[in-house]
């Protein structure tokens, strides 16, 4: 009776510690010494005495066994411009590229995913999000900088301006997002919060406020008012930085 032919899977996620196979001659492959250095490096030193391709070229060696992952890693900056722009690049993009199977581009999107929890975890909800100002910057840009279409987020707050949520409204094109601002406030009601924050990105990468981001934010300002809502701010990011639209008295 012929046996039943066996099914192929794409290997589990591989421990940091799993060593490759030897060659035949029983020699373990150059690599394996590199990435048992560059390990070693890592805990020694920590992630700041890196180069992005290093600290990427680490991040491959968890997920893609027994290959030298310098040239991808490199190969990856080179494409998405930046170690962050690696991991926010869309599914399909990482995947057009040569040396990345699914379960790698699934991988990489995990890390991406936990880098954001991470981020978000980091903002003390008991406290007013204004008193740490840059730590929220650093969130937002962690969490939308990157991103290849544009996002409308809104931070809702207490009277005590303490963090109640943090929603993604809308999202767009490489360009533009439609923005309801009757649905924004409508929103607010039903969380009961007080007051607001805005956040959108600019995928250009360039932060500076069109006359529609300006226009959009006044139109929200004047529908909140008469509620007793405030808003605090409206806050644009990419890659380049960030802008404030309160800073630069827009609003």
């Amino acid at each position: 009776m012929p046996k039943r032919p066996v099914e192929l899977a794409e290997a589990p996620f591989p421990a940091l510690d799993a060593m490759p196979h030897s060659d035949a001659a029983g020699a373990k492959p150059d690599h394996a010494g590199h990435r048992e250095r560059v390990r070693q490096r890592f805990l020694k030193l920590g992630a700041d005495a890196f180069e992005d391709y290093e600290l990427l070229e680490l991040v491959l060696h968890m997920v893609i066994p027994q290959k030298d992952t310098k040239p991808l890693a490199k190969a990856l900056l080179k494409e998405f411009g930046s170690f962050s722009g690696v991991f926010s690049a869309s599914q399909a993009r990482l995947a057009a590229i040569k040396g990345l199977g699914p379960t790698t581009v699934a991988h990489l999107k995990v890390i991406q995913a936990v880098a954001a929890r991470f981020g978000r975890d980091g903002i003390d909800h008991d406290k007013p999000i204004l008193s740490s100002w840059n730590q929220l910057i650093d969130y937002c840009r962690s969490q939308m900088a990157f991103e290849s279409i544009e996002q409308f987020r809104i931070l809702f707050l207490d009277k005590k301006n303490r963090l109640i949520a943090d929603e993604v409204q809308q999202t767009g094109t490489v360009d533009h997002t439609p923005v309801y601002p009757r649905e924004v406030i409508k929103r607010v009601l039903e969380l009961s919060a007080t007051a607001i924050i805005l956040v959108h990105n600019h995928p250009s990468g360039d932060p500076s406020p069109s006359s529609a981001d300006v226009r959009m934010t006044r139109e929200i300002a004047d529908i909140a008012k008469p509620f007793g809502i405030v808003l605090h701010d409206h806050i644009i990011v990419g890659k380049s930085g960030h802008a404030s639209l309160r800073s630069l008295k827009l609003i």
